[in-house]
């Protein structure tokens, strides 16, 4: 485990970040074919030799050669000794591959407990209505302890919930057909991009994203995310806003320590703010300044600084931009803010620089021993010291099998959860419905029954078969469909 600072390359003298400061945040930004990539796996690899757990989202499958050692070269070693490193020590990181549609790593998954209805409006893009529609779901079951783990249970809770909408408008507030219709469709579609995969047990935990191996480096979680990012970036951004919420909810203040407890990447970080409610930016805002104390460093890469709210930027004190292109009035505007985002060095004319570094260059400013930004410079960025480039499917296997979450979270476990409890109360009030048919109990009274409680009675039958029909099969598709099409077909 290194005690040296984090070395990222060479502007005439060494340009390091220092343990201490790691956690102050940091951007990596540039054009596409620039050199981010590089940059990054330099930077999550230094974390990891610094004993220091990694997280980090490779969208585009070449980041997992960070669990391999790199090869010797020419080119190599000519770019080591530019940056002053007379001995390159080839070595991989401690490596956990995750992949939450199950194919190129251990399943990520997690419950719609742990996801919460604020982070699940997001990904279902919900309105402020049915955001709250969704809250009221989940505080029904949680009041009656019906756990919500998968999509199932929640399709379930929200046929219940319509069923008995009369019910629930006097203790929770008016319950909105139209509104749990348009919930029903966003689930359906959500569906359809392999959500239903993502949610469910057995869910990870935080521990397991905060392991160092037997020589104390940091393991490095590398999120596969290719597909995921390329089908569904919707859920690929608000799983990553899960974890910046757990990390912020379950780790305890640390106050300024000496290093960090662990380091996410957020690449394409510009996703996180897409199409975002402005409550939830705000909050996103909050969590990264506050979270600093709880010993958490957030790194963003994304193209253009630009890319993210000023205050969020504000927050970011190592920052490593490569070039920028400046083809349109809107890149030519993107460089400009870009180079006044550095702290000037009179030497240095870092507009015009932006637009000139080859591959492998960046301008970088990094936070001295004081915490102050150092003027921007112009660097050659260090080799890394694992192999650039991909693993042989091979290759991941074994490290797979050899992993010690092997077998932990590979075959999906369905316990007893919302859908089932009222999957049993309804069949249960079918039987009881079927048992009053065939032993009919005549009143004492020979007057036939009051034509409310016939009423009544015929009412809670419906009640019980639209319930069975509901969650009975496949995760309610049938009566899904066809209780969207009695509602009044405004779209809320």
């Amino acid at each position: 485990m290194q005690e040296h600072p984090l070395l990222i390359g060479a502007a005439g003298h060494p340009v390091t970040i220092t343990a201490r400061m790691a956690n102050r945040h940091g951007l990596i930004a540039g054009a596409t074919g620039t050199g981010k990539t590089i940059t990054l796996q330099v930077l999550a690899q230094g974390f990891s030799d610094m004993g220091v757990p990694v997280f980090v989202p490779d969208i585009k499958g070449d980041l997992s050669g960070i669990s391999a050692a790199g090869s010797a070269s020419e080119r190599v070693y000519a770019r080591a000794r530019r940056v002053g490193l007379d001995r390159l020590e080839f070595r991989g990181a401690p490596t956990i591959f995750w992949d939450a549609l199950g194919e190129h790593g251990h399943p990520l998954r997690l419950t719609l407990a742990d996801f919460g209805p604020v982070l699940l409006s997001r990904l279902l893009n919900l309105n402020d209505t049915q955001t709250g529609l969704m809250q009221l779901v989940f505080r029904v079951a949680d009041d009656r302890g019906w756990l919500l783990l998968d999509l199932k249970d929640l399709l379930a809770m929200l046929a219940w919930v319509h069923d008995h909408r009369r019910d629930l408008n006097s203790r929770y507030g008016t319950v909105a057909p139209a509104s749990i219709g348009a919930i029903q469709r966003s689930l359906l579609a959500l569906e359809a991009q392999d959500g239903e995969r993502f949610f469910g047990e057995p869910a990870v935990t935080l521990d397991d994203f905060l392991q160092t191996d037997a020589d104390g480096r940091g393991v490095v979680n590398i999120l596969h995310a290719e597909r995921l990012y390329r089908n569904s970036p919707l859920i690929y951004s608000t799983l990553l806003l899960w974890l910046l919420s757990e990390l912020f909810e379950q780790l305890p203040e640390v106050g300024d320590p000496d290093k960090p407890r662990c380091v996410l990447f957020f690449d394409e970080a510009h996703l996180l703010f897409r199409d975002t409610p402005k409550s939830l930016v705000d909050r996103i805002e909050q969590v990264v300044r506050l979270i600093r104390s709880k010993g958490v460093g957030i790194y963003f890469v994304t193209q253009s600084p630009t890319d993210l709210p000023e205050p969020v930027l504000g927050q970011l004190g190592n920052r490593v931009q490569h070039a920028l292109r400046a083809f349109t009035p809107r890149d030519q505007r993107a460089v400009r803010v870009a180079a006044q985002t550095f702290r000037p060095n009179p030497d240095l004319d870092t507009e015009a620089v932006l637009t000139e570094l080859g591959v492998g260059e960046a301008l970088v400013s990094v936070l001295d021993a004081a915490g102050r930004p150092t003027p921007v410079q112009r660097t050659l960025i260090r080799p890394p010291a694992s192999r650039m480039g991909p693993l042989t499917n091979s290759e991941r296997r074994a490290i797979l099998e050899g992993s010690v979450l092997a077998g932990v979270y590979d075959e999906p476990l369905d316990r007893e959860s919302a859908y089932e409890i009222l999957q049993q109360q309804a069949e249960a009030a079918l039987d009881a419905e079927r048992t009053v048919e065939v032993h009919p109990q005549r009143p004492a009274s020979t007057r036939s029954p009051a034509r409310g409680s016939r009423r009544r009675e015929g009412m809670l039958a419906a009640t019980a078969r639209s319930t069975v029909r509901s969650i009975g099969t496949q995760i309610g598709r049938q009566i899904v469909r066809g209780l969207l099409g009695s509602l009044t077909g405004r779209r809320r």
